[in-house]
């Protein structure tokens, strides 16, 4: 398994855009087309068919070397044995939590992530230990229609004062991702536009390919 430090496409395996394919055979396209790291997505889904779904994926994304993250679910996580959990602002902090080592058991390996929409929430998500976190969304996006752009600005205050691992995420596309990394991203999540693409593994690597070529022609970070 890659170091989440090493990881630079963060790809999805959303409900919201299965299009009737088995999450499984997803996961599988998304790993062959070069994703690093493979978040399950199901909102409104029923507890025990998400847990179906991450111990049919699992196997898959260790075939690969992927990282699979379990959104929203940190114990359910740790029962499938996935290495990864993520949580946005209100399932961690609203939830009474303040250090991401109370979700997890004392020899247990979970790796968390946070959610952060403005440089306040994402020094506070800092203070409280994850191993990652996402910045966004960047753009607007059909993913989560409600949610405000927090622009490229963020994107420039972490690649300058977030010292932990980032992802950039919210409407990143092949046409507007050198911008994101000309603001300081090194790793982008990305989720309509790679499920909703023919091609999953050719989307895949295309964004790697965008990825690559505007990091060699980007400043480097502060």
């Amino acid at each position: 398994m890659k170091a989440i430090a090493e990881c630079r496409l963060y790809g999805f395996v959303d409900t919201a855009y299965l299009h009737g394919r088995h999450p499984a055979e997803v996961a599988r396209q998304l790993c062959r087309g070069g994703c690093d790291i493979l978040q399950l997505r199901a909102k409104n889904t029923p507890l025990p068919v998400i847990r179906r779904m991450a111990e049919e994926i699992l196997p898959v994304t260790r075939d690969f070397g992927v990282l699979l993250v379990i959104n929203d679910y940190p114990q359910m996580a740790l029962e499938v044995g996935a290495p990864c959990c993520h949580l946005g602002q209100e399932d961690f902090f609203d939830a009474g939590h303040r250090q991401v080592s109370e979700l997890v058991p004392p020899g247990a390996s979970l790796q968390v992530g946070l959610s952060t929409h403005a440089p306040e929430q994402a020094q506070r998500a800092l203070a409280a230990g994850p191993a990652y976190i996402a910045i966004g969304p960047v753009f607007a996006t059909g993913t989560k229609p409600t949610a405000r752009p927090v622009t490229l600005d963020y994107v420039r205050w972490a690649a300058a004062h977030v010292p932990i691992p980032w992802f950039a995420i919210g409407g990143i596309t092949l046409d507007n991702v050198a911008q994101v990394v000309a603001a300081g991203a090194r790793r982008i999540c990305v989720v309509s536009a790679i499920l909703n693409a023919p091609d999953i593994p050719e989307a895949c690597r295309a964004f790697r390919r965008a990825l690559e070529s505007a990091s060699r022609t980007a400043p480097p970070q502060a």
